[in-house]
């Protein structure tokens, strides 16, 4: 990935730390994008953009065109931001459903919208989403989080049709990440079965990489060791 340019939203989340060390360690350019405040200096390989509302359209065509700018072009782009609420359908907040969509689906529309003019300028584009293996088959509690990353995995599926042979589109779909959030909420779970971070940055990377050319319009579930 040397000297490729990537662009990771959610950049300050568990796994989007990981993903931005790991594209950094292969070579590659990275810039940053969360709703966060950006906590890192730019640096002639990085750069970081915080306070981005990446549901609002227009901030995220600024930052992409921002990023692109920077850096001089745009190779990939990895969409990690999103949310997750765990609640019933019938004693739930309506709501809730209204803002899993925003931070899962809408994030990565606009962000894949905002970048597709600058990733048809390279010769090996890439988008990489992150999906949930419980969106293929929603438990209880689950309901409007698996239907907005089941509506990830269509969006992924939709951009890889429409720019089949110029941007290879695919998107990982992770069941429990071994995050310290997630340990706090399961303290009972056996964590050495989930996926972590490590792992799944491994995965997104590759499909952002020149030897998955070949590989576009995939959901690939990773399921740890259950």
């Amino acid at each position: 990935m040397q000297e490729k340019v990537i662009v990771v939203t959610g950049s300050s989340g568990a796994l989007g730390k990981v993903v931005v060390e790991n594209a950094l360690v292969r070579g590659a350019r990275v810039a940053g994008i969360d709703h966060a405040a950006a906590q890192i200096a730019p640096a002639p390989q990085r750069i970081e953009f915080g306070g981005v509302d990446l549901t609002d359209a227009a901030q995220a065509r600024k930052v992409i065109d921002a990023a692109a700018s920077h850096f001089g072009r745009l190779d990939a782009l990895v969409n990690v931001a999103g949310g997750f609420a765990f609640e019933t359908v019938a004693e739930g907040d309506p709501k809730t459903w209204a803002r899993m969509y925003a931070l899962n689906v809408t994030t990565a529309l606009n962000t894949s919208r905002a970048a597709i003019p600058h990733l048809l300028g390279s010769p090996a584009a890439r988008i990489v989403n992150v999906g949930a293996l419980g969106a293929l088959q929603a438990g209880s509690g689950m309901g409007a989080y698996a239907a907005s990353k089941s509506g990830v995995h269509r969006l992924t599926e939709a951009l890889a049709a429409e720019h089949k042979g110029r941007i290879t589109v695919n998107a990982v779909l992770p069941s429990i990440i071994d995050t310290a959030a997630n340990r706090e909420s399961m303290p009972k779970a056996d964590f050495s079965k989930w996926v972590t971070p490590q792992e799944l940055a491994e995965i997104i990377l590759f499909l952002a990489s020149d030897a998955a050319s070949a590989v576009t319009g995939a959901l690939i579930p990773v399921a740890g060791r259950v």
